[in-house]
């Protein structure tokens, strides 16, 4: 079977301190439970419970409010005690609803009750997706209402991209979900394909677990959506949007089809779908992948969204010894942690905790000029002469790196005689150039910085 793969750049990215994918445990239920009224791309959710109140488990607590915005429920019952907020890495203030366990639960230890949706309409579908909550799991965290809003302006067919594609090892929990919940997936996939009305469903999977892409393209056979198995490459970042696309429009013109729009989900989405439809059951709880060379007992647990960081890593026996680095999502672009307190989201596949050896040095050094940023691109540009045009000139930094001011660009033309403007935008942030950049430079971070200023 044909493997495809997007055509330069990229890196095989190895790291021996992820936890093995093949299983998962059930973490233990938080005593107190942080649930944060932001864990979605747009602004903060209404709280309508106030301090004092006894929630139940799955009830809403938090209303969403406009694009970008997503319901929040309660994922333990119990009684709402305070009320805190607090910064995040990237300067951005959130607040969140405490909850001290106590009572019976609605869901958990009960039998399932299954709900029927085959003669629901897609208006119904939509309803019971938005008010769960459902967002993007596996990303930005953008509801998932939002986004079919979006393709619904194209005039022209869709398809749904089941993205399994493992390209980064961090990915280990979305690996464990598919083996240990594929039903789920797969009959999430058919539930957003009757949404979304798409004509085709495309499991995509890297390479090496043909296997179990096979078992998801059977398992789908019995909804009547025409659906094919895509291979992909494993070198990072295949899973990307444009990477992604490149491979499945290259397949598209290979095997004659038109496959439209293309609507990307990951598996944790797509499960999360399945029960918010046939359990009706909002987001409680998700996979986690729990490791890094600090931590003593690596591996994926399933924990419920409320969970403060800190007690995950207890779990896993702790800390070896004091970690430099503490973050969320993959080393490659994880999002640094400021407190333990904080708690694991909806959008939080992958947490770790590093240790010095891992981390390597942290302070900028001049550029060497080696090219390896260079060739790790898979957009084909050249990282380091656009820091060099855009980035902060620091002492002891990038010798020609900008005018010494907040950094931005000159607004004459770049490489090639195409504007710099132009250029920093066609990055999309994979951070390759950063990973094996010998200088520790920012580069990725300061060209989307740049990009961004310009827009």
């Amino acid at each position: 079977m044909r493997v495809y793969s997007f055509p330069r750049g990229g890196l095989s990215f190895e790291d021996p301190t992820v936890p093995s994918r093949d299983s998962s445990e059930i973490a233990y239920l938080p005593a107190l439970s942080v649930i944060p009224l932001i864990q979605h791309t747009g602004g903060r959710a209404y709280p309508i419970v106030s301090v004092g109140d006894q929630v139940k488990e799955g009830m809403l607590i938090g209303r969403g409010q406009g694009m970008g915005s997503a319901n929040i429920h309660a994922t333990v019952p119990g009684k709402v005690i305070r009320m805190v907020s607090w910064k995040m890495a990237e300067g951005q203030t959130n607040d969140a609803l405490v909850i001290r366990m106590e009572g019976s639960f609605e869901k958990l230890g009960r039998r399932e009750e299954i709900y029927p949706w085959a003669a629901l309409s897609p208006f119904e579908l939509q309803r019971l997706i938005s008010e769960s909550g459902i967002v993007e799991m596996e990303g930005s965290g953008r509801p998932i209402p939002d986004i079919l809003s979006a393709l619904r302006s194209a005039r022209e067919p869709f398809t749904l991209v089941v993205r399994c594609v493992f390209d980064d090892p961090w990915l280990a929990a979305d690996y464990a979900l598919c083996q240990e919940r594929l039903q789920a997936v797969v009959e999430g996939s058919a539930i957003i394909a009757r949404v979304a009305a798409v004509s085709r469903i495309v499991f995509a999977f890297s390479h090496g677990e043909k296997g179990i892409g096979e078992r998801f393209l059977a398992e789908s056979a019995i909804y009547g959506i025409p659906a094919s198995l895509v291979l992909t490459g494993n070198r990072y970042p295949q899973r990307n949007r444009r990477e992604l696309e490149l491979v499945l429009r290259n397949y598209e013109k290979r095997e004659s089809l038109e496959l439209g729009s293309l609507l990307v989900l990951g598996p944790a989405t797509l499960a999360a779908i399945h029960d918010a439809v046939k359990l009706k059951k909002p987001i409680l709880d998700r996979y986690v992948a729990v490791g890094g060379s600090a931590v003593k007992y690596p591996q994926v647990m399933k924990v419920r969204i409320g969970t403060r960081i800190g007690e995950v890593f207890a779990e896993c026996g702790g800390f070896i010894d004091r970690p430099r680095r503490i973050a969320t999502g993959s080393p490659l672009l994880g999002r640094t942690v400021v407190d333990l307190d904080e708690p694991v989201i909806k959008s939080s596949y992958a947490v770790f905790a590093l240790l010095e050896g891992q981390v390597g040095g942290s302070v900028p050094r001049n550029c060497i000029s080696c090219g390896e940023c260079r060739m790790v691109c898979p957009v084909g540009l050249d990282p380091e002469e656009l820091f060099k045009k855009v980035g902060r000139k620091k002492p002891g930094s990038v010798p020609g790196g900008g005018d010494g001011g907040a950094g931005g660009t000159d607004g004459g033309a770049g490489l090639d005689g195409v504007p710099i403007e132009s250029r920093l935008n066609e990055c999309h942030g994979c951070g390759c150039c950063e990973v094996v950049c010998p200088s520790r430079l920012p580069l990725s971070t300061v060209i989307l910085d740049a990009a961004a200023r310009g827009r």
